[in-house]
């Protein structure tokens, strides 16, 4: 099966409902094309999504504002908004030719709003080099929203904002030193730079003396919520000799502009004001319809009632709080519970502004999971000179995971805790922990999805365990053991199956004696994480108690996709679970592979 084909059909076959006839039936020519066609992947993948878009060369669309919505639509998800707002400035690059075909480049492109991909696949579907069939699969297994190389891009974005404006500037250098006069253009945003890598590179490029940076920033006024001044245009001049202003959403004057500065001698910033709307993309009706075909439930994640918690916590204890959040208030439900300091995307400043508050003071960090990479070193710095510090780690599965997961790592810090709590009694016991060992860092991790808290929890042995489905007998031949959220998954799939099923809050548990004992006589036991890193709750368990445990986790990067269709990908999903659990407790018990 070739490379196109087995990345989009699946899920470009299962978005067939969600079309209008018009496009049902281009996508269907398209995958007769790639099922007959010559597509052996032997090619790179853009290259044959170029050969699809010339052997069905019809256009459903010639406007990438109404591609790039219908896209989301299809989806149901993503960051429509931040697209819409720089398609004026990647029409421009396209008119520039800095998104070439074939040959070089007359200037080196790099995206550094890494979440903009849709917006180029939209641009190159009008131009007639990109097919319609990938990108009704946006977030559903098939086309990816964030920037690749597979997919035409000269750089490829992980997980960390403002390491596109690293990627130019490492470049540029490059390019200077071997002699090669073409230019760097640097695709940013303004909430992107107030990342502190991007005053890092800016500073260095400036001692560099590099002449060959171009700086080209989407400036909207938002980060994820709205920035708390504007870009100031002087912080930029102090590095880079040249900072012009234009009006971004005039397509024509982007080009006319940066056209310029890729001839004129020397470095500069090009900051085009646009606009932007909210940041995550919520469908006319309301109700996003996800692959599954359910409706999105109402209800918040448990992520998003953490304003709620925080303040009742407050209102029980009279706890003075400080509460800082890395442009994310919305996603923690901060909004109209309690006060908070919003920094931007500056996660780093979010940690240190806690460093030196009042020791009584309880310090409140709200952010997501992945930003911790980017700022471990001083988060390391407050986990040991900090006194009742609460870190809530918002986990999504929709991109970030594996073996970069934060909560794993987190856990490996000195001085350091971490909980997954699944019921609002057990971010209770968290809260209440801290209070009685301020000198620990607790890490909440919060979970980026909806679900009903089981009926049992940790709260009363949260550094414990509780058994969600206790064992019938006394030595059982089999059991599970499970972590924070994939207790959730796991007590679903095991309704029907019965095995004894231990639930853990902590990362990493005291077990009783007790419990112990049961575990110890057990020929197999399964550790089941949303999460199988290498030093994960699984690996913990397995080398503290010397259990014969076998991991069923995810190794890798989780792919960018939506819960539903990720929770399958991984094997997390209820039936696949129900699959291990009926293995695993069958008399051919032996026969359980190891889980990695």
């Amino acid at each position: 099966m070739s490379t196109l084909r087995k990345r989009f059909e699946q899920p470009a076959l299962a978005a067939l409902p969600k079309l209008t006839p018009q496009e049902r039936a281009l996508v269907q020519r398209e995958l007769a094309e790639i099922a007959e066609g010559d597509y052996d992947g032997h090619q790179p993948l853009v290259e044959e999504l170029r050969k699809l878009a010339a052997a069905v060369p019809e256009r459903a669309y010639h406007d990438s504002a109404q591609v790039l919505l219908r896209m989301h639509e299809i989806a149901g998800s993503g960051n429509y908004q931040s697209c819409l707002s720089s398609l004026q400035l990647i029409r421009a690059c396209f008119e520039l030719d800095l998104i070439p075909e074939v040959g070089k480049a007359p200037a080196e492109l790099i995206v550094g709003r890494g979440h903009i991909a849709p917006g180029f696949y939209a641009e190159s579907y009008v131009r007639g080099s990109f097919p319609l069939a990938p990108l009704t699969t946006l977030h559903q297994g098939g086309l990816t929203g964030v920037i690749h190389r597979d997919l035409g891009f000269k750089n490829t974005m992980r997980y960390s904002l403002g390491v596109g404006v690293a990627q130019a500037v490492s470049l540029a250098m490059d390019l200077a030193r071997r002699g090669d006069e073409r230019k760097v253009v640097c695709l940013a945003g303004d909430g992107e730079l107030q990342e502190g890598v991007t005053f890092e590179c800016l500073r260095f490029a400036y001692e560099m003396g590099l002449s060959n940076l171009v700086l080209v920033v989407d400036a909207n006024g938002c980060g994820i919520e709205p920035l708390r001044k504007p870009l100031n245009p002087n912080y930029l001049a102090s590095f880079l000799p040249q900072v012009h202003q234009v009006d971004g959403q005039d397509a024509e004057a982007i080009q006319h502009a940066l056209g310029a500065l890729l001839h004129r001698p020397g470095s500069a910033a090009l900051v085009c004001h646009t606009r932007k709307g909210e940041h995550s993309f919520k469908p006319a009706n309301g109700a996003a319809k996800p692959a599954n075909g359910n409706a999105k439930p109402t209800m918040p994640s448990f992520a998003g009632t953490s304003g709620r918690m925080l303040a009742a916590y407050q209102q029980r204890t009279g706890q003075e709080l400080a509460v800082f959040t890395a442009d994310m208030a919305a996603r923690f439900g901060l909004r109209g519970h309690l006060p908070y300091d919003n920094t931007g995307l500056a996660e780093t400043l979010s940690v240190g502004l806690t460093l030196l508050l009042p020791e009584d003071t309880l310090k409140v960090i709200a952010t997501d999971a992945m930003y911790y990479m980017d700022s471990l070193s001083m988060v390391t710095e407050a986990s040991t000179s900090v006194r009742n510090l609460l870190v809530l780690a918002g986990r999504s599965w929709g991109a970030w995971g594996g073996a970069h997961n934060a909560t794993n790592l987190l856990g490996l810090l000195l001085g350091v805790r971490v909980y997954e709590p699944i019921t609002p009694a057990e971010f209770n016991a968290v809260l209440d922990r801290l209070a009685a060992h301020p000198g620990t860092a607790h890490v909440a991790s919060m979970v980026d999805a909806s679900f009903t808290p089981p009926g049992i929890d940790c709260s009363s042995r949260l550094d414990g365990a509780v058994w969600m489905t206790p064992p019938a007998t006394a030595r059982p031949r089999a059991a599970l053991v499970t972590f924070g959220y994939a207790s959730v998954l796991v007590a679903e799939a095991n309704r029907d199956v019965g095995l004894p099923h231990l639930h853990c809050a902590a990362l990493d548990p005291e077990l009783p004696p007790d419990t112990l004992a049961v575990l110890a006589g057990c020929r197999r036991i399964a550790s089941v994480e949303y999460n199988g890193a290498q030093g994960g709750f699984g690996e913990r368990l397995r080398a503290k108690y010397l259990l014969p445990l076998e991991v069923h986790g995810i190794r890798h990067d989780i792919a960018n996709r939506v819960h539903a269709r990720q929770l399958a990908l991984h094997g997390m999903d209820p039936q696949t679970l129900r699959g291990l659990l009926t293995r695993l407790g069958s008399q051919e018990v032996d026969d359980v592979p190891a889980y990695a």
